[in-house]
């Protein structure tokens, strides 16, 4: 019996617009009047992803940063799992030294420290999305977004590794060049047993503490609820998804998802951009008012 749901944001919940489109939101809000419990399983950080979810009135739990923090509905920890001080270094000095632009999320949120590749990241992004959105409006989109985004600018790093009151939580290494300019950097860092690498894109990679993952997030979060996993419904669509799509008992692929995550899924649904987490949702509540 459906008991949780467990859904991935970026390619799965959010549209082309990068919003939860009203079918979601309603198929969202349908399972919790049912008791359905939801919660966001998203590596996106805290401050990138409340704004969404208060923008489409949904009010839930959150496993962020591919499960390095867990917080409730009023953004308390649950649980967290930093990187520790000594790995960040290693991964940032590594990370320079092959000259790839990356970005460092704290508990202060997303910090960069270049403006410009940031705004061409997301550009891409947006363009990667919907095809039809030519790059110099992508761009003037992205610009316009980032006053949204909550967007920490440093000038340094390791600054954020000195100081005290900050824990680093995530990396995310980016190639417009696409998944061969990371390979070597992902195969070394890879070597690394503390950590895990993943995706949630062609053109990027991220680097979290070996426990800082959706699968072990969810589980823990599960157990608190004493709801067994086979009573879990998980949606993904890219590889940082596949930990979480692997345990749960009801786990759904989305159109748009990459090919691991399709063989791992038991379900199939459409693409992000037609509805297909809500779509999954309603299905899977039309099964239980057969019971």
């Amino acid at each position: 019996m459906l008991q949780l749901i467990a859904s991935d944001m970026d390619g799965t919940m959010l549209n082309e617009q990068m919003v939860i489109s009203d079918y979601n939101v309603s198929a969202i809000k349908h399972a919790q009047e049912k008791g359905i419990n939801f919660i966001v399983s998203t590596g996106r950080a805290f401050k990138e992803v409340k704004p969404l979810l208060d923008q489409a009135g949904v009010s839930c739990p959150l496993i962020t940063m591919n499960g390095a923090l867990v917080m409730d509905q009023d953004g308390k920890t649950i649980s967290s799992t930093p990187l520790s001080d000594q790995l960040a270094q290693k991964i940032i000095f590594l990370l320079k030294k092959a000259g790839l632009y990356f970005e460092v999320i704290t508990t202060e949120g997303v910090c960069s420290d270049d403006k410009a590749a940031r705004i061409e990241n997301f550009a891409n992004l947006l363009e990667s999305i919907d095809a039809t959105t030519p790059y110099k409006l992508a761009v003037s989109l992205a610009s316009a977004r980032m006053e949204l985004m909550n967007i920490n600018y440093v000038d340094d790093y390791y600054g954020l590794i000195s100081d005290p009151h900050i824990q680093i939580f995530k990396i995310v290494v980016f190639s417009s060049s696409g998944p061969e300019e990371l390979k070597e950097v992902r195969e070394e860092l890879a070597k690394n047993k503390s950590l895990v690498i993943t995706s949630s894109g062609s053109n990027n990679i991220e680097i979290n503490h070996i426990k800082a993952q959706k699968g072990l997030a969810l589980q823990s979060y599960a157990d608190s609820l004493n709801i067994p996993m086979d009573n879990v419904m998980t949606m993904g669509d890219n590889n940082n998804d596949l930990s979480m799509i692997k345990i749960a008992g009801i786990s759904y692929a989305m159109g748009n998802a990459t090919k691991e995550i399709k063989l791992a899924a038991n379900h199939l649904t459409s693409r992000n951009t037609d509805n297909g987490a809500g779509k999954a949702i309603e299905e899977q509540l039309q099964e239980l008012s057969k019971i």
